[in-house]
């Protein structure tokens, strides 16, 4: 089944970017929100985006005029219908992954792929509580998705071939390089990134070196564009945490314990950027 309507569910940071890089691409995308606020701010994210774009000479007016006329966007779940592809992005949250999940599966035809951004819940799980699980598939982007050419397509045990075809066809044609993984805590990109903040921190509060110089040696000595704890501040710490956690539930094994230090920041309300300070100040 060829795509050509991108369904979207969510038009906060990545799924407006999902929707940006589907509509450069040529695709036609429904981006759906709980109001018309929520989407209409979204809409003005990918305007800005590309704005930055024309000035940076990556596209023209043109350009963006075609990009913007391509998104559509709605309050309404049944409005996903024209689509062939429906694309959760809602907060990472199981419940409320799951209450949308099943709306959206009884609205859309049986034939339609149903993908689930995610970052840490299992697609397997997700998978089950819909009546498409061969149908059903993890789409994990990358935050500025515009920009960041990794997409992790996560195979649930029960999704077919056909499906991760057509899914991996879709990321290519959005210029993306796509890897595909098996359905496990933290998928490949996650399970090897958020363990290495973790030790940042360790590292961190057994005073072996200052935040900046930890950075610097991971920037310098790995090649790394930003250093752990930098990156932690931008993520989150709580996202940090909670995903470390999810780690340590799942696969009981105590490398996964999350670092007294972290845990303490959170507690304090020292979640990085979004909060004006975490290992930095803002």
């Amino acid at each position: 089944m060829a795509i050509q309507t991108v369904g979207i569910i969510g038009a906060g940071t990545m799924g407006n970017g999902i929707a940006q890089a589907c509509a450069v691409s040529g695709i036609d995308v429904v981006m759906v929100d709980i109001s018309d606020a929520a989407v209409q701010k979204g809409l003005a994210t990918v305007s800005g985006s590309l704005d930055r774009l024309i000035k940076k000479e990556k596209i023209s007016e043109a350009d963006k005029a075609a990009a913007l006329a391509r998104i559509k966007t709605s309050t309404r779940y049944e409005d996903l219908q024209s689509a062939q592809i429906v694309i959760e992005a809602a907060t990472e949250n199981f419940a409320l992954k799951v209450k949308i999940l099943q709306q959206i599966d009884a609205l859309l035809a049986p034939e339609v792929i149903l993908a689930s951004n995610t970052s840490s819940i299992s697609i397997t799980q997700l998978a089950a509580i819909t009546s498409r699980a061969d149908r059903f598939i993890g789409m994990h982007f990358f935050n500025p998705v515009p920009m960041m050419a990794l997409v992790e397509i996560i195979r649930g045990l029960q999704t077919s071939d056909a499906t991760h075809d057509s899914v991996k066809e879709l990321s290519l044609r959005l210029g993306k390089s796509p890897i595909t993984v098996k359905n496990a805590p933290g998928f490949v990109v996650n399970r090897i990134l958020v363990p290495m903040i973790n030790e940042a921190f360790f590292v961190l509060s057994e005073g072996l070196a200052t935040p900046e110089d930890i950075d610097a040696g991971m920037k310098l000595g790995c090649n790394q564009p930003i250093g752990p704890l930098a990156l932690a501040d931008m993520i989150g710490l709580d996202v940090c945490l909670a995903v470390m956690e999810v780690y340590l539930e799942q696969f009981g094994d105590s490398k996964y314990r999350p670092c007294q230090l972290l845990k303490e920041m959170v507690a304090a309300g020292r979640l990085g950027r979004k909060t004006g300070r975490g290992v930095y100040q803002y």
